[in-house]
């Protein structure tokens, strides 16, 4: 039976970085991934140029994990954003700095960031096995003892790092493998949901494609609860869709629908869209009383031309039962005042999101309860450790998931290979 220090299940981001941090520490480490090759999220994430992490201070990095974010802090004491900077910097990938604080190869490309990383596990001697499944992972007197490869192997060692991911964009190995391991060493999993991902509504207006390909700028976008108060809000762009809605801001109120259909028991949830959030409802309502007084023979579309993209400008005139072509001076101030509020706050119902599969983010995992949050270790098993998206730790997307991932992923192996002075 071969023997190691440390075994890493996942080749995405956290595993490679558990798998270099162990290295680093001096262990005899093997990377094991179900897949052709290592870092396949990693190449397409950022769209294809790797938001490797984020430089907002930490409280806000927190802010933005909604799911368990909180639980990161011990973590972020150890290894942070700054420290990922100056890991990537250390492998002669320069960073630059774009909006809301992320952070990107100069390069552009996320290919050269994971060719970084595979170098540094070369320099590190750690034995890396592709195209290899891991069948069960076994422990023995509540510490780890091998993990079972298909084709009936069985690897010895003082401590197992599971990096495989939740579910999300499975096309890159990330299937749900780890959860099962995880429920037999007693781990409790948190029920998995997608988020960061797009929304969908059965509206007549969705499904009859009115809007469909129109993105809207800087709005204002929210899920609201049965009273009608915004759960959250987000303000940041979003795109009408031929099955409902998506966009950043979209993307980031995703997990609110699902967590308020379940909170609820709902199936449907109204959302709201303020398509001008730099007014307030009745600045508003005097601007457009302004511009019909101003020319009051001009059509209403014409005279509302540049306060909103044609498509919705027409779409919300028609909502309120208004013919864009009819002259100002001829419309009611009830129905002036009923068209700013549907640009302040347009309702409409959806009715849940894509499916996991589709989502760019799995909700829910191994319970961080049971974790030890300095050392991602678990309270159950000794020697057993979770880190990345098979944790229960979600964000949203613009460099807070793949921090979290590498953060927990350093910890993860550097712990895992502190057990290496021990005996096997």
């Amino acid at each position: 039976m071969m023997k190691y220090d440390v075994i890493v299940i996942g080749g995405g981001p956290s595993g490679l970085m558990a798998s270099i941090a162990a290295g680093e520490n001096h262990a005899k480490v093997l990377l094991i991934d179900k897949g052709t090759k290592l870092g396949r999220k990693l190449a397409i994430s950022g769209g294809g140029r790797c938001n490797v992490t984020n430089r907002l201070p930490i409280d806000e990095i927190v802010k933005h994990i909604p799911g368990n974010g909180r639980f990161l802090y011990s973590a972020f004491s150890i290894f942070n954003n700054e420290d990922i900077i100056r890991f990537f910097e250390n492998l002669g990938i320069k960073l630059k700095e774009e909006d809301h604080g992320r952070m990107f190869p100069v390069s552009n490309r996320a290919q050269s960031v994971v060719d970084a990383l595979l170098n540094r596990l070369s320099q590190l001697n750690v034995e890396i096995r592709t195209n290899m499944i891991v069948k069960d992972l076994h422990f023995k007197d509540g510490r780890v003892e091998s993990v079972e490869l298909i084709n009936g192997d069985k690897l010895e060692t003082n401590s197992i790092v599971v990096a495989v991911g939740g579910k999300s964009v499975p096309h890159t190995g990330s299937t749900g493998d780890g959860f099962p391991w995880a429920e037999k060493a007693g781990h409790t999993i948190s029920e998995l949901f997608p988020t960061e991902v797009p929304v969908t509504s059965d509206e007549p207006f969705i499904k009859e494609k009115t809007l469909q390909g129109l993105s809207l700028r800087d709005v204002a976008v929210s899920v609201l609860n049965p009273k009608g108060k915004p759960l959250i809000t987000h303000r940041m762009d979003m795109l009408f869709t031929h099955f409902g809605i998506s966009g950043p801001a979209v993307l980031r109120c995703s997990q609110f629908v699902v967590k308020a259909m379940k909170k609820w028991k709902l199936k449907h949830v109204t959302m709201g869209i303020d398509a001008l959030p730099d007014f307030n409802e009745e600045e508003l309502f005097q601007q457009v009383i302004k511009l019909v007084k101003e020319e009051p023979k001009k059509a209403i579309k014409n005279s509302f031309k540049g306060l909103l993209p044609e498509r919705y400008l027409l779409f919300l005139l028609e909502t309120n039962r208004m013919d864009p072509n009819t002259q100002g001076s001829s419309i009611s101030n009830d129905l002036l005042r009923s068209f700013s509020k549907s640009c302040k706050q347009f309702q409409f119902q959806v009715n849940g999101t894509l499916p996991l599969e589709k989502a760019f983010v799995t909700g829910g995992g191994v319970s961080v309860k049971e974790i030890e949050p300095k050392t991602m270790e678990s309270k159950l098993v000794q020697g057993l450790y979770f880190c990345g998206e098979v944790l229960d730790v979600y964000g949203y997307t613009g460099g807070y998931n793949i921090t979290s991932a590498l953060v927990t992923g350093r910890l993860a192996g550097m712990n895992a290979a502190s057990k290496h002075e021990e005996p096997i």
